[in-house]
């Protein structure tokens, strides 16, 4: 059978949990408080005259400074609140040293800012950060985007880092039906300061920290990696992400998007959910249409029960450039061209450990997906179409993405003639 190589564009929905690029941020407003104003003013003049009333003259002050932070443009006002935040304007709201990506968002006001830094344990005090903002001078020169800061910035430190370039982020953009080394060779073209090979090294060899994390990875048989499992999506994330947040991320996706649905779907059935994840892999290298995916799948479904071989050209392409890629430096895996049409699959003889793969030698099901499905791929492969009885089919090639099918080899014998495989 024949495969067509899958489209470059992403077939995902966006997934974007990072902050949108830097543009100009929060404004401070001026309210229109006259009549506040006057009060102010009038209770200033009387505190002036009055030593015994200037303590609640000053909390006064302040608390419509609190409620009204424009007062604060105002010199006497500024000067009462001042004294009352005291050391809260120099001082940081703790010790930690631990960096916090802090997020100020596209639209977001100085006074949500300053919030925002006080739920963050940032600061002490919100009205600290507003006071400065505006005796300062500081409206209008925050920029929207995600800062590193920490507990130990004092609030005049902190201004200062959000009126600097914020921290860069990396849109990473992954469709369905990549495998692993496709990811891996993808991110080494992103200016992404991760270690990539350490990012492969996970994948490859999942620690036990991560498998217990998500259960749907409870079906993963041991020592194998998580192909098959990395969800698809775009995704903007910390140009110094870890290789386990990155990789925590795509499984995040693979949760989110498919989750333990189909996994109890198959364990209801007395399935084994990692041989229909295996099933779907190869429905994804091979259909392009989705009202053909349970065709195809039982396609397999019945070559399997009548103990033939799968005889499928992608899980010999898997093995063939996975041999490739073993043989060069990981650096130029960038340059690998994938999933590359073999002339004569049949005869391509694969290591001991790739032998399940060449599937038009070794009959049943092969070891592992050989790429990331889709939900569409996967409750295929739960519910493959075998009534048909179709036991072959192959691509068309006439732009339509569709495949032909066959229930006898003559069957396909005269599809390979009119579709120009054979004279």
């Amino acid at each position: 059978m024949t495969t067509e190589r899958p489209a470059n564009g992403v077939r995902s929905g966006r997934y974007a949990p990072r902050p949108e690029p830097s543009r100009p941020g929060p404004r401070w407003g001026r309210l229109a408080g006259g009549v506040a104003v006057l009060a102010v003013a009038a209770a200033l003049l009387w505190g002036l005259t009055s030593l015994v009333l200037g303590p609640t003259v000053d909390h006064l002050v302040f608390d419509l400074a609190r409620s009204n932070p424009s007062l604060l443009h105002l010199g006497p006002v500024a000067d009462v609140v001042r004294n009352q935040l005291g050391h809260d304007l120099d001082a940081p709201a703790g010790t930690d040293p631990t960096v916090v990506h802090f997020t100020v968002p596209l639209g977001a006001s100085a006074a949500d800012v300053a919030r925002d830094l006080q739920r963050a344990g940032l600061v002490k005090d919100q009205f600290a950060v507003t006071y400065l903002v505006i005796t300062e001078g500081l409206s209008g020169k925050i920029e929207a985007g995600t800062y590193e800061l920490s507990a130990t910035m004092t609030p005049r430190a902190i201004l200062a880092r959000l009126q600097q370039a914020p921290v860069q982020t990396v849109t990473v953009q992954l469709r369905e039906g990549l495998r692993i080394e496709q990811i891996t060779a993808y991110l080494e073209t992103l200016p992404l300061k991760m270690d990539v090979h350490a990012f492969y090294e996970l994948a490859m060899h999942p620690p036990a920290s991560i498998l217990s994390a998500y259960p749907f990875l409870s079906t993963l048989p041991a020592g194998r990696s998580l192909e098959g499992f990395l969800g698809a999506g775009t995704f903007d994330v910390y140009q110094d992400v870890t290789p386990e947040q990155l990789l925590r991320d795509l499984l995040d996706q693979w949760q989110n998007a498919i989750g333990m649905g189909p996994v109890r779907a198959a364990e209801q059935e007395g399935r084994n959910f990692y041989q229909v994840l295996s099933l779907a892999s190869l429905v994804e290298q091979e259909a392009r249409v989705d009202s053909e995916r349970p065709l195809i799948a039982g396609v397999y479904a019945n070559r399997l029960a009548k103990r033939m071989l799968l005889e499928a050209d992608p899980t010999v392409i898997y093995g063939w450039d996975t041999v490739q890629l073993r043989k060069m430096p990981f650096a130029r895996w960038s340059k690998y061209v994938f999933w590359n049409a073999l002339p004569n699959p049949g005869k391509v003889k694969l290591p001991s450990d790739l032998q399940g793969f060449q599937t038009y030698v070794h009959a049943g099901m092969i070891p592992g997906p050989i790429c990331t499905p889709t939900l569409a791929d996967i409750q295929a492969a739960l519910h493959p179409d075998t009534a048909t009885g179709y036991l072959y089919f192959l691509a068309k090639n006439d732009g339509s993405h569709t495949h032909a099918f066959a229930r006898t080899y003559a069957e396909q014998l005269a599809n390979m003639r009119r579709y120009g495989y054979i004279q």
